[in-house]
């Protein structure tokens, strides 16, 4: 039995609404990451260009979900305002450290967000087709900004395994925040 089969019938709407709610927190952090990053990176080296298009990518996705959140009445996060600095702030500070950082930055997120978008899949099941056609569509574009960040020397940034590490824990813990809240 699938888990969206043990639901109970008030739980089915309550699981949906909390999905939309953090989906539209993690593409909104996204976007304000890649902000921080491009704003100390300028527009000029190789790496805010790829950076750039990322951020269209996850601005298109943060569009979705907002759209999604006023189609079906859901209350965004309350902790947007949070997410708005720390996201540009986690953003500027990888950039500052390095290329390599903002990558590792992005490989580390998109780690996070690949598992997370997968166990809503799965949860999901056939329960919701539009939303789960957003949530397969946005991950494989995850996938494919954390193999551009890995290709662009992601591994090869100061202390890579404690910063990816600290980033995906980091991630963890926005998303548990943002289910409820």
């Amino acid at each position: 039995m699938t888990q969206s089969a043990q639901w109970r019938p008030g739980d089915r709407k309550r699981r949906i609404r909390s999905m939309i709610r953090v989906d539209q927190a993690g593409e909104y952090g996204a976007t304000r990451i890649y902000a921080g990053q491009l704003a100390v990176m300028g527009d000029r080296a190789p790496a805010a260009r790829a950076i750039a298009g990322m951020a269209d990518q996850e601005d298109r996705h943060r569009r979705a979900f907002d759209a999604l959140i006023a189609e079906r009445g859901v209350r965004p996060t309350l902790l947007q305002p949070v997410w708005n600095v720390a996201g540009f702030a986690l953003g500027a500070a990888t950039a500052l450290i390095g290329p390599e950082a903002a990558m590792a930055c992005t490989a580390a997120v998109e780690t996070e967000i690949d598992k997370h978008y997968a166990d809503q899949l799965a949860e999901l099941g056939g329960d919701d087709p539009e939303l789960s056609g957003m949530i397969a569509e946005f991950q494989a574009e995850e996938i494919e900004h954390r193999e551009a960040a890995l290709a662009a020397g992601a591994e090869n940034a100061p202390a890579y395994p404690l910063l990816a590490g600290a980033i995906r824990l980091g991630c963890r813990a926005a998303i548990a925040l943002s289910k409820r809240i």
